[in-house]
């Protein structure tokens, strides 16, 4: 994905879709002397303002990238492998060196940078904050073109978390290859 430069060194990360039943982990990295006004967690933002963020983001003078771990990976290392994997790779990807990760949970990825975990930091950090709006913009995207594919499933709405009209689809439908196989109410389904 695109990247800009910049002589920024900290760095925040965060993901988004680890929780979910189907689609990949989407990591994003984010390197900027400063912010667009209102950046926070992604969840306490509505859709819509979460949009304008990350363009917002994205316009700003600095440093991001985007990692992905896909399905596969999900079932091959499990999920939190499969998120510090996607962790990695939008940090290796950035156009600058940080000299130090402020990483949003308790695990920090395998980096040649000091990382530092924050359990909480999209919501106390800044920089995770704005790297929880590019995960989150970024994967809300990738499930609604999931979506054109499995239209049965309605991952357009629901983004492939569990919800009940998810769950209803999949055991209507049975799992496509969009969902991790592993995963207990998909496991039930197969």
């Amino acid at each position: 994905m695109l990247k800009r430069t910049s002589d920024a060194h900290q760095a925040g990360v965060d993901e988004a879709g680890r929780g979910a039943l189907a689609g990949p982990v989407v990591a994003a990295a984010v390197a900027m002397s400063k912010l667009p006004g209102g950046v926070t967690d992604s969840k306490r933002c509505s859709a819509k303002r979460r949009e304008f963020l990350a363009a917002a983001i994205r316009e700003t003078p600095g440093a991001w990238a985007v990692g992905i771990a896909d399905v596969d990976e999900i079932a091959a290392l499990n999920i939190l492998g499969a998120t510090l994997l996607a962790m990695r790779r939008a940090l290796l990807d950035l156009c600058v060196t940080p000299t130090l990760v402020l990483v949003d949970g308790p695990h920090v990825p395998q980096v040649p940078f000091t990382c530092r975990a924050i359990i909480g930091g999209d919501g106390s950090e800044p920089l995770i904050g704005a790297a929880s709006i590019l995960a989150k913009t970024g994967r809300d995207e990738m499930m609604r073109e999931l979506a054109e594919t499995y239209p049965q499933f309605g991952f357009e709405q629901h983004k492939g978390y569990g919800t009940r009209a998810h769950l209803e689809a999949l055991r209507r439908e049975g799992p496509c290859p969009a969902h991790r196989l592993d995963f207990a109410p998909v496991k039930a389904c197969l």
